[in-house]
């Protein structure tokens, strides 16, 4: 099996022991393909415009959570074997007003082509132990030495994703132990829990009781990809599953779609067996996105000028977020995919059209043999790839947004949450940023805004146009 069929096998199977965990999971997968079916029914072509329907409906993320930077390392070789690498750095701490103590980032293919094959993610969160606004000194050495006794990922499942990751393959027997034993490692544990340990956690945070109150880690939710979030949104309330309060990200509006929308159903009550005796637990839930356009630096500048004027407007009302947000996204934003490349602040790619050759020669001043080779050619003042495009000799295509934003994150870790926690804002915060995050991977992390560009020149490096 090669790597692209490992990893939409691995999440098939993740998907699969989820569902078992969880069942209201499966009711979120038959609500988002018949929402799916509906949307591509009625937009036909343009449903698919940020992706075939075949990929929409397979995409899944995962989210998990470790305690230690050596658990991250091992968690990373085992999604390295699956051809997933680390892209981005996410920030929870300051990205939530309940007590989140973590950094995250997310695994996930980083080819184009790869990403067509199979694109599944999976967001990973690690905590932050030495953060003294969430862990006293005394704190932090009993969970460390917690964390450093267990062992969350045998040392054969290591081994084997090595195997795939050096090789790009593993053998078929191989390939199923890996599968199998990979998946097992996600598994919601049913060894006894500590519960003073716990709880004494979860005074502080409910994440890090989830995560540095158990000896295994596992899968927090799945998330599939829907087309129409908000009409999901309604289908899953009217079946009587309860969702969090809105849809976190970019607000529903008459422009294109941007970044990433994401909600979920609230954490479930699920049977735990703790030391002294049953009890239950709500950490576990099912998130649901629809991925938009991605944005360049300057559009991510404006999104987030765009975010703290929606505060400023909420906090000065009283009126909904989603509503405030719909207004100054509507005065803010372009209203059309073409406006948002022109001013530079949507992530495109481009491509010769089937018939650029004919067109180029229709153009006004360009010699007819500029046009041979079928595709734009480099002049003495290289034409603007807008007037290309507009002309119909260069064909745009949008970047789908593959990666998250820590407030969303932030917002459906806190929406499922029962208590805020604590956290004392007197003390500074312990720096982590994607320097850091790269050296406890012992591999770079990817900058998500850069891999874009990279993309977007490549592109026109290909018509030999320049940005």
């Amino acid at each position: 099996m090669q790597q692209w069929e490992l990893r939409a096998a691995f999440a098939r199977s993740l998907s699969d022991m989820y569902g078992q965990e969880v069942p209201a999971y499966t009711t979120l997968l038959r609500v988002s393909a018949e929402v799916n079916a509906d949307v591509l029914a009625k937009d036909g072509a343009a449903a698919e415009r940020l992706g075939s329907i075949g990929r929409v409906t397979a995409e899944r993320h995962g989210a998990i959570r470790v305690g230690t930077p050596g658990e991250l390392r091992q968690v990373g070789q085992i999604f390295a074997g699956f051809g997933m690498h680390p892209v981005g750095f996410y920030d929870l701490r300051d990205a939530s007003a309940s007590s989140v103590p973590v950094v995250s980032t997310a695994f996930r293919p980083t080819d184009a082509a790869e990403l067509a094959r199979n694109p599944f993610r999976v967001f990973t969160s690690v905590l932050v132990t030495d953060d003294r606004r969430f862990f006293p000194a005394e704190l932090q050495k009993r969970l460390e030495t917690f964390l450093g006794r267990r062992t969350l990922f045998p040392a054969r499942v290591l081994e084997l994703a090595a195997r795939a990751s050096a090789d790009g393959e593993l053998p078929a027997d191989d390939a199923a132990e890996l599968l199998a034993g990979a998946t097992e490692c996600f598994a919601l544990s049913r060894e006894p829990i500590d519960r003073g340990w716990y709880d004494e956690l979860a005074r502080i945070s409910a994440v890090a009781a989830d995560i540095g109150g158990v000896t295994s880690t596992h899968i927090n939710h799945l998330t599939p990809r829907v087309l129409d979030i908000d009409e999901l949104y309604r289908r899953m309330s009217d079946l009587g599953v309860e969702m969090i309060d809105e849809i976190q990200g970019p607000p529903a509006w008459e422009g294109p779609d941007v970044l990433l929308r994401q909600t979920s159903f609230r954490a479930l009550a699920e049977p735990r067996v703790f030391t002294d005796g049953p009890g239950e637990l709500r950490v576990r839930f099912g998130e649901v996105e629809a991925r938009g356009i991605a944005l360049t630096a300057a559009g991510r500048a404006l999104y987030d000028r765009l975010l703290a004027e929606v505060d400023t407007l909420r906090a000065a009302s009283g009126r909904p977020r989603t509503e405030v947000a719909a207004e100054v996204w509507s005065e803010h934003l372009p209203r059309t995919e073409d406006e948002l490349d022109r001013r530079g602040l949507g992530a495109f790619t481009y491509r010769a059209a089937p018939d650029a050759a004919a067109r180029l020669r229709e153009l006004p001043g360009r010699p007819a043999a500029e046009a041979t080779t079928g595709r734009p050619a480099a002049p003495a003042t290289r034409p603007d790839v807008h007037a290309l495009v507009a002309a119909g000799v260069v064909v745009r295509a949008p970047i789908v947004y593959e990666d998250f934003l820590p407030r969303s994150a932030a917002g459906i870790f806190q929406s499922n949450l029962t208590d805020a926690g604590t956290r004392d804002d007197a003390l500074a915060g312990t720096e982590r940023d994607l320097g850091w995050m790269s050296d406890a991977l012992g591999r770079d992390v990817a900058d998500p805004i850069v891999r874009n560009d990279e993309l977007t020149r490549a592109s026109l490096t290909a018509l030999n146009l320049e940005a």
